[in-house]
């Protein structure tokens, strides 16, 4: 049995209307200012004057800024960070997508300890206290809501880094279905296809244990019965719920045994050709499936996720379990209108050896249960032309 060290960090609140109840939470955790990091469209949704008011209606004082933008940058976070130069908030509150509760980890980083985004790439490398965080999802999709990382790209390269230390975990996170009903369906898609990426990739990576298959193997179970009953009822109340919870638990496993090569190989993607991260990774997932079906490890993980759920599917030789699993994610990523193939995404093979030398860097590759060097990621992109 694979060592672990686990302990739940953030508390969770999750119901419809639960955003109801921000400013009490809030409440618990500082009688002074809030800074509410979120973006644009979550403004326009109306959620951020829900949860201002009810912050208010705790005597609080609240300020919003609402500069976090999809993939949030450095220089997100630097703006991000002056407004808290200038407010001094005892509380910070990501409402938002991943972008959201990532770009209000990373002003915490900065606003507490100082220096650039750059100085916390990496595990562990906070130098003082951070200030408490509340995390609100408005989609089903990073997981960010109970992790202790946070995803910055480097605005001038597009390099994404991974930011992470336990005291950048939120001590709430509150999970209102209600708040999702309001995502465009392509936002649907491509988080629903990110957060099934993750229960998937955290079932197998070498740093597995106990605890992160049980949240992988219940992320799956909510993503797998319910992904298409969101792309095709998007007013089901019940569906969004799962999806919801399937993500947060998703993110669990990922705290406790992080991602694989599929994640390296969707990284390049979004940095050179801006495309989606639920997109490049939905790709690129089947192809990385396939590659790991030759550890028999992963043929019976594979084999265990096909048991669960609506689709599910026994499996009489785990020899086919990853080819299984592959057509299975495949069919997911058509019913979330998305490509399968590179060249739909004008991306040639020219390109390749760049990306997968990129790919190579990328610090989630070297989590796979199957090592793959700079020519086994060139090979996966060439499958997926």
């Amino acid at each position: 049995m694979q060592p672990f060290d686990f302990v739940m960090r953030t508390r969770v609140v999750s119901g419809e209307n639960s955003l109801a109840r921000i400013g009490r939470l809030a409440a618990e955790l500082t009688t002074g200012r809030v800074l509410l990091v979120t973006d644009p469209g979550i403004v326009a949704a109306g959620h951020v004057e829900r949860a201002v008011a009810a912050i208010q209606a705790e005597n609080l004082e609240v300020h919003v800024f609402d500069g976090a933008a999809e993939n949030p940058t450095t220089e997100d976070v630097d703006r991000g960070v002056q407004i808290a130069k200038e407010v001094q908030p005892d509380l910070l509150i990501g409402l938002g997508g991943g972008s959201s509760m990532d770009c209000a980890k990373g002003i915490n980083f900065i606003h507490c300890c100082g220096g650039t985004m750059h100085d916390y790439a990496g595990v562990g490398k906070a130098t003082a206290p951070l200030l408490p965080m509340i995390a609100v999802p408005t989609t089903a999709g990073t997981g960010s809501e109970l992790q202790s990382f946070a995803l910055i790209s480097d605005a001038k390269t597009h390099v994404k880094m991974a930011c992470g230390d336990p005291a950048a975990s939120c001590r709430f996170a509150i999970l209102d279905p209600l708040l999702t009903l309001t995502q465009p369906r392509n936002v649907t898609a491509l988080t629903g296809i990110d957060a099934i990426s993750h229960a998937i990739e955290t079932m197998v990576t070498t740093r597995r244990n106990p605890v992160s298959r049980m949240f992988s193997v219940t992320s799956w179970k909510c993503l797998a019965n319910y992904f298409e009953v969101v792309m095709n009822s998007p007013d089901d109340v019940e569906a969004r719920s799962a999806m919801q919870l399937g993500a947060a638990w998703a993110g669990l496993a990922i705290e406790n045994s992080m991602l694989g090569a599929s994640h390296a190989l969707a990284n390049p993607l979004t940095a050179k050709f801006g495309i989606a991260h639920g997109q490049a990774v939905g790709l690129m997932l089947p192809h990385v499936i396939r590659f790991n079906g030759r550890d028999e490890g992963c043929q019976q993980a594979y084999a265990e996720l096909l048991s669960y759920g609506i689709a599910a599917e026994k499996v009489s030789n785990t020899k086919n379990a990853a080819e299984t699993l592959a057509k299975r994610v495949a069919h997911l990523v058509e019913v979330a209108g998305m490509k399968l193939k590179l060249s739909d995404l004008n991306v040639t093979e020219e390109h390749f050896s760049a990306m997968a030398a990129d790919a190579s860097k990328q610090w989630t590759g070297t989590f796979n249960p199957v090592p793959v060097d700079e020519n086994d990621l060139l090979q996966l992109y060439r499958n997926a032309v």
